[in-house]
């Protein structure tokens, strides 16, 4: 074999090699043989009704084209971010006031900390007495799971702002508001984007057990409704919405982090 046909052979290899080991084809590889070992074990073990990949396959064209599960899904979404948008702009604003004022901090932390500790399922009976078995109960639930995280993490965003950053505001005689807006939430970014991350997650699910606990039109009440009449793999489609909702939720904030804040860096592994 001539030299320029063994270059283009390594060339190939190295190109298939690269694939192969890349991060993609191991996530893709670590799925498939997940959905086979449960696959395996739902046809070895488990009892008929029980939800196996094969067969959510088989009903998700039409589960994903009913109208109903789309109204339970835009139900379950909308409140998801109206709650979160709520969550955001109040933790934000207390978060920064108990990292920043020591009479906050010394006011609210004690019951900020016992809150944010506390089960969502133990605040609900409570939640469904104030607001009601409506939609304005899941709205609160949804609200309460994700504030306490944004609180606590730009509290500590706002702890860790740099003494030198103050005081070169305060060598330019920068006000208090140009100091918040030009210093310290800046500096607080790493951490309310985390905050807003878990926060995220807490609201999928204080929306769905919300909707459990109160019956009302959503995804939680759609899984609920199809676990109970045993069928386990339409409810599995829903589980897959709301997986991709957390997914695509995770994909928009970096997407959104690159486009407007490139001077922030999270250090990731190859970044």
């Amino acid at each position: 074999m001539s030299a320029p046909g063994i270059a283009l052979e390594a060339k190939a290899a190295n190109g298939l090699r690269a694939t192969l080991t890349s991060d993609g084809a191991i996530r893709l590889a670590a799925g498939v043989v997940i959905l086979l070992a449960w696959e395996i074990l739902v046809r070895i073990a488990a009892p008929p009704y029980v939800a196996r990949p094969s067969r959510i396959i088989m009903v998700f064209p039409d589960v994903i084209t009913s109208g109903p599960f789309w109204q339970a899904a835009g139900a379950t979404l909308a409140a998801v971010f109206e709650g979160l948008a709520i969550a955001f702009v109040a933790g934000t604003v207390v978060g920064v006031a108990v990292g920043r004022l020591r009479l906050a901090d010394r006011l609210l932390q004690l019951y900020i900390s016992g809150l944010f500790a506390m089960p969502m399922v133990a605040i609900l009976p409570l939640v469904s007495l104030w607001f009601g078995y409506t939609s304005a109960g899941r709205l609160a639930t949804v609200v309460f799971a994700a504030f306490f995280s944004i609180v606590v993490n730009v509290a500590d965003g706002a702890r860790a702002v740099p003494p030198e950053f103050i005081e070169v505001s305060r060598s330019f005689r920068g006000s208090a508001w140009t100091r918040l807006i030009d210093v310290i939430l800046p500096s607080s970014v790493p951490y309310l984007l985390a905050g807003l991350r878990l926060a995220a997650g807490r609201a999928l699910i204080g929306a769905v057990v919300a909707e459990f606990f109160m019956s009302i039109q959503g995804l939680g009440f759609f899984i609920l409704f199809q676990t109970r009449t045993f069928h386990h793999n339409e409810a599995f489609v829903a589980v897959a919405l709301l997986a991709g909702a957390g997914v695509l939720f995770e994909f928009a904030l970096r997407q959104s982090t690159a486009r407007f804040l490139p001077w922030y860096r999270r250090g990731e592994r190859g970044g």
